[in-house]
């Protein structure tokens, strides 16, 4: 390994990454998501130096964020250390830093170390696979009070909010109050807003049932908001409508065509209606992280840079963008999805761009999307797919969502907790991680 970062030497460490550079060509990545750690792996056995760049030190599988969020899973059941995929691949170097800043033009980007400071780092590839944020529509004093749903902290503060509502419903008494305190807006009904309410919805009306004597949980009202005609708009129609009823069926309140106006303190205002809340969660819109624009590529809407069919940066030599953060077209003219599945195959395709060009073949082949298919969990032993023409929902196909995403789980220990957890929950109606944090002493 030629790339070396001494942490506790950081002049030593910056000397050995500017020493070496040249004696075999480097490519940095930056995000260890989806796409980094696929594009990554795909260069395992390619002659080059690899350093991955996050600001975390951990993978996370995101599809099953919602589920920390309502204390199925606990944190460390969906996420690996990114540092683990040095033990494997030895032209691998991790890096934790977050990238401030990048110039093209010199082929160098500045990463911000924590304890360290600023250090430049040199490239001859670079890949940007920095993923999405939540995006308020213009309106980010919202974020303070409707937290998003995009990272672990984000889970953890959700299910802080949620369990913490019920305690202090069965504190008060304020009835008014009380009604407050159990009523949670979920704005977003994309497949994050449907797999939380749902998952939501089974944790008051069985998880909590006889953990309190002064209020009912299950007398919670859950209310999912969307701006748009219908819930899942990314799905066909009919599953959308199925979807709905199944919602419904577990008690959640659904309101399309209706706008989020305000969100404050005291809840949120839609459609001109006030409605008290002392939980509102964000799962409707995403941004692209700043990076793309620091590229001097042009973006699209939600700030995702716009490549070319190779998932190159037009002008920027050497420069790729994956996953979330491209805004990629496919051949009918429909973008690429924002999904997991997506983010696997550019990060892949990239990293064997990159190792046949550095063995000087050409490239005639562009990124083409294989869709295998959509899938939204909307509670216990009920999902939808849709792939093609198959359009289907029920228990089974419940069950082929769970055997994808254990399998799709980032180490062998994630799916056997998992797997198990589930098993636990699936028959005893228990969630093992309903912990509200205890905020930090001072003195």
């Amino acid at each position: 390994m030629s790339v070396m970062l001494a942490e506790n030497r950081p002049d030593e460490a910056t000397a050995i990454v500017e020493a070496t550079h040249g004696e075999r060509k480097r490519v940095v990545i930056i995000g260890g998501g989806f796409a980094g750690v696929a594009a990554a792996r795909a260069l395992r056995r390619t002659d080059v130096d690899v350093v991955l760049i996050d600001r975390r030190n951990h993978h996370i599988f995101q599809p099953l964020l919602y589920q920390v969020a309502t204390a199925v899973l606990s944190p460390a059941e969906i996420a690996a250390p990114i540092r683990q995929l040095e033990v494997k691949q030895r032209n691998l170097s991790v890096l934790l830093a977050e990238v401030t800043g990048v110039d093209v033009a010199s082929r160098t980007i500045d990463a911000s170390c924590p304890g360290v400071g600023v250090r430049k780092l040199a490239y001859d590839y670079l890949v940007v696979a920095t993923g999405m944020r939540p995006s308020y529509f213009g309106h980010d004093e919202f974020a303070q009070y409707a937290p998003g749903l995009k990272n672990l902290s984000d889970a953890e503060t959700i299910r802080a909010k949620i369990l913490g509502a019920f305690e202090l419903a069965a504190t008060t008494e304020d009835e008014a109050e009380r009604a407050r305190q159990m009523t949670f807006v979920l704005v977003g009904a994309g497949p994050s807003g449907v797999e939380l309410a749902a998952s939501l919805a089974q944790m008051v009306k069985v998880t909590l049932r006889g953990n309190f004597r002064r209020i009912d949980p299950a007398q919670a009202n859950i209310i999912l908001l969307d701006a748009g005609k219908r819930v899942l708009p990314t799905f066909a129609e009919s599953l959308s409508r199925r979807a709905t009823r199944r919602l419904e069926k577990l008690d959640v309140k659904v309101m399309t065509g209706v706008k989020v106006e305000t969100v404050d303190a005291e809840g949120v205002v839609a459609g001109g209606n006030r409605i008290p809340s002392a939980t509102v969660l964000w799962t409707a819109g995403v941004a692209a992280s700043p990076i793309p624009r620091m590229l001097g590529a042009k973006t699209d809407r939600a700030g995702r840079a716009l490549v070319d069919p190779f998932l190159k940066v037009v002008d920027a030599p050497g420069v790729f963008v994956v996953g979330d953060a491209a805004s990629v077209m496919q051949k009918n003219e429909h973008p690429v999805p924002g999904v997991a599945q997506a983010a696997i195959q550019e990060g892949h395709y990239v990293g064997r761009l990159i190792a046949k060009e550095l063995k000087r073949r050409k490239v005639k082949r562009p990124f083409r999307y294989f869709d295998k298919g959509n899938m939204a969990v909307v509670g216990k032993n009920y999902a939808v797919l849709e792939r093609g023409w198959l359009r289907t929902s029920g228990a089974l196909t419940w069950l082929v969502w769970a055997f994808v995403h254990i399998l799709a789980l980032p180490q062998l220990q994630n799916r056997w907790r998992v797997q198990h957890q589930w098993l636990w929950s699936y028959f005893t109606g228990q969630r093992s991680s309903r912990l509200i944090p205890e905020p930090p002493r001072i003195g």
